[in-house]
């Protein structure tokens, strides 16, 4: 019996022993792992949990000067990748068009797109912004489709009649008119009648524009917070949506409304109908798009405009261009799609615009695996933040960068340096009509009036997108051309 406890007793040690070396191994493996990938991290600092160097990233967003006063003085001390804590998560900054291209081109693959958490709530977790692979090609393809040259040559026709009606109801006779704010309705008009095909009813603007104040809000639904208001204006709007989109589907099958007329939500309802999306996915990307639509591309045709201004040379060269298209047509015809392909010179000054003042800083992205890249490691879920300005505001790619100078444009600019629309899957499914946007409304505005701005130093702010702080006011007069 003793010899029994003895053998017992040297068994059981024996076998505490195996456990506490295999511990001990487990532990020396993590932890040799863990210093491993802790050397290996890009230079920076994280700062305390969650807060890290949140404040002064807000603080210098507040300003517009996201990356002279929060990037760039990192990137003197820590190199184009650096690490940081963003809003409570462990972030990787990367700068220039290697990390472009690497980043942006292995969406779906090492990253995926990552928005803040009362975007998705009030986007809605069903558009094209939540979608990977497979689901995001499929409603892409759908936005792609309504963008086709064929389409396009149907959309212009309409693009330029909302022009016009929107002038004549508001920029009639001598006064002053808030350029942004006039782009941004106009904007919002075109997006939902020329490419939605729903008529805009009084009320609709506010309501959605309620909604875009707390895309970025903080996601407490707190009574009479911005991220409270922005939930109820999104449910107003997805009523009326989904009482639209029913009432659609169904003359559609009935055959009262064709599915291929050109209208983007009959695209989208026709890919409901064949079972490819749902209900909800049409709801939220007609949100998504207004949402993509509206502040950028208002933002890019007010700066637009105030380059014009402060270089008169460039302006009497795109006011040229405008007349000798203006000398082809008959009085009261609309432009064709042939006739903004002739608008070389003013699409170079709207690019070098939206080159200096990018309408999006740049966008997150999260690791969706341990990726290695320029000698280091991004952990998997850690965020991933690439910029515009890091190639923007390059020498090397461009020459001077903080002058104004569209005839840079003339030559191919190469790829993932030059992306205010984003790169890789998802460059912004809407771009083409942006640009018919800006070309359109340049076109008929310098052809009818002369304008100059009243505030010439106007600061740019940011909310968090950008904006003109006073909302461009100009000193218009009619001047026609034709």
């Amino acid at each position: 019996m003793a010899m029994d406890i003895s053998n017992a007793s040297s068994s059981w040690a024996i076998f505490c022993l195996a456990i506490a070396i295999l511990i001990s191994t487990m532990f020396l493996k993590h932890k040799l792992v863990h210093n491993k990938i802790k050397r290996r991290l890009p230079p920076g600092e994280l700062g305390l949990p969650w807060i890290g160097e949140t404040m002064e990233f807000f603080q210098a967003q507040r300003s517009n000067r996201l990356f002279e006063e929060f990037v760039q003085p990192r990137i003197a001390k820590y190199g184009n990748i650096f690490k940081t804590r963003l809003m409570g998560s462990p972030t990787i900054v990367v700068n220039g068009a290697e990390a472009n291209r690497f980043f942006l081109s292995n969406e779906f693959k090492l990253v995926i797109s990552s928005w803040p958490t009362s975007s998705v709530q009030l986007m809605g977790k069903n558009s094209i912004m939540e979608k990977q692979g497979d689901q995001h090609r499929c409603i892409r393809g759908l936005i792609a489709t309504t963008l086709s040259n064929a389409r396009l040559e149907v959309l212009v026709p309409k693009m330029c009649q909302s022009v016009e009606v929107h002038l004549e109801k508001y920029w009639n006779g001598d006064k002053n008119v808030s350029l942004y704010r006039s782009a941004k309705a106009l904007t919002f008009t075109i997006v939902f009648e020329c490419l939605l095909g729903i008529k805009v009813d009084a009320g609709t603007l506010s309501t959605f524009e309620r909604i875009l104040d707390g895309v970025f809000a903080t996601p407490f639904s707190l009574p009479g917070s911005r991220f409270s208001k922005a939930k109820k204006a999104r449910k107003e709007v997805e009523k009326m949506l989904v009482e639209l989109v029913r009432e659609k589907r169904k003359e559609m099958e009935e055959g009262l409304q064709r599915v291929d007329d050109g209208v983007l939500l009959c695209q989208l309802i026709g890919g409901m109908i064949r079972g490819e999306i749902r209900e909800e996915e049409v709801i939220d990307n007609v949100v998504l798009l207004v949402f993509a639509a509206h502040d950028t591309t208002s933002f890019a045709i007010a700066m637009t405009f105030k380059m014009l201004a402060l270089h008169p040379d460039c302006y009497a060269l795109l006011l040229q261009e405008h007349v000798d298209v203006m000398k082809q047509k008959t009085a009261g015809e609309k432009l064709t799609l042939e006739d903004t392909k002739k608008m070389k010179y003013t699409w170079q000054v709207a690019r070098e615009s939206m080159r200096l003042f990018p309408p999006i800083f740049g966008s997150f992205r999260k690791a969706i695996t341990d990726i290695e890249f320029q000698g280091y490691t991004i952990p998997k879920e850690w965020k991933v933040l690439w910029t515009t300005h890091g190639t923007h505001y390059n020498e090397k790619h461009f020459q001077d960068p903080l002058i104004f100078k569209p005839s840079r444009f003339e030559e191919a600019i190469p790829p993932y340096v030059y992306l205010p629309f984003g790169g890789g899957p998802r460059l912004c499914a809407g771009y083409q009509l942006a640009k018919l946007n800006i070309l359109i409304f340049v076109h008929y505005v310098v052809t009818r009036y002369d304008w100059s701005l009243i505030y010439p130093d106007e600061q740019i702010t940011m909310d968090p997108l950008p904006f003109p702080s006073h909302g461009m006011p100009i000193k218009i007069s009619a001047n026609p051309r034709a």
